[in-house]
């Protein structure tokens, strides 16, 4: 995620907090990562494609990354010095942002990581959305309706269904059809945590074929099942 090293646990990386580098046109193919932080981009620039859309980055600006989040990296011709703080999930949103001075937090980091993140936090500021294309428009319609018909869709923009396919796939590393899965099972794990719905009640909400569909996407994503989250997020089984 963000450009990082990372280590392997139970089928998916954490990123390891401090300094990265990447050297040029490096490429990182799609992988998960099973804890929140924040990616800041201390020199050089790259694009991330992952479940949160597309952002192209350089010095200074700042990704958010939730829990279980997956997502590719492609470094331009610079390469990149990233730093990755661990954050809590809570704090991941706005999902992008830029910091006036990555250095200061990059030398506060080198002490004290925990203040060094929450400063990041309070400093970061709103940074405006580039010109999307139509691999971005999809990933954002997926992401606020994972039931949008993508025939439907690829008819109102003049495309063909499979062009649409290859393409998304060319971007983000997965086909339109897997990114909504990895939606529907988000919104899945958002109601874990705060409802006491049953959870076939939550499968049904969610757009799954039933619960057995939703718990096997819970599971691949997360390696834990719906109730061992829910569990864990403190609600009743």
């Amino acid at each position: 995620m963000g450009g990082l090293e990372c280590t392997s646990h139970r089928g998916t990386r954490s990123a390891d907090p401090g300094r990265t580098r990447h050297g040029p046109r490096e490429d990182l193919p799609r992988h998960p990562h099973d804890h929140a932080f924040a990616a800041v981009v201390l020199s050089g620039g790259y694009v991330e494609a992952g479940d949160t859309g597309r952002h192209a980055v350089e010095a200074g600006d700042v990704l958010l990354h939730r829990a279980w989040e997956s997502h590719l990296d492609r470094f331009d011709a610079r390469g990149a010095e990233v730093l990755v703080l661990p954050i809590a999930d809570r704090d991941t949103a706005p999902l992008i942002g830029r910091v006036a001075d990555p250095d200061a937090i990059a030398r506060l980091a080198e002490r004290d990581r925990t203040e060094a993140a929450r400063r990041l936090l309070a400093e970061l500021a709103p940074r405006p959305a580039p010109p999307a294309d139509w691999p971005d428009m999809l990933a954002r319609a997926l992401r606020d309706d994972p039931d949008l018909s993508l025939a439907l869709w690829a008819d109102r923009l003049g495309l063909h269904p499979g062009s649409i396919s290859r393409g998304f796939r060319q971007v983000f590393g997965v086909t339109p059809v897997a990114f909504r899965l990895v939606q529907r099972t988000r919104q899945a794990l958002g109601a874990l945590q705060i409802s006491a719905a049953p959870l076939s009640a939550i499968a049904y909400d969610c757009g799954f074929a039933d619960q057995a569909h939703m718990s096997r996407a819970v599971r691949g994503l997360t390696n834990a099942t719906p109730t061992a989250l829910r569990r864990a997020a403190g609600m009743a089984s």
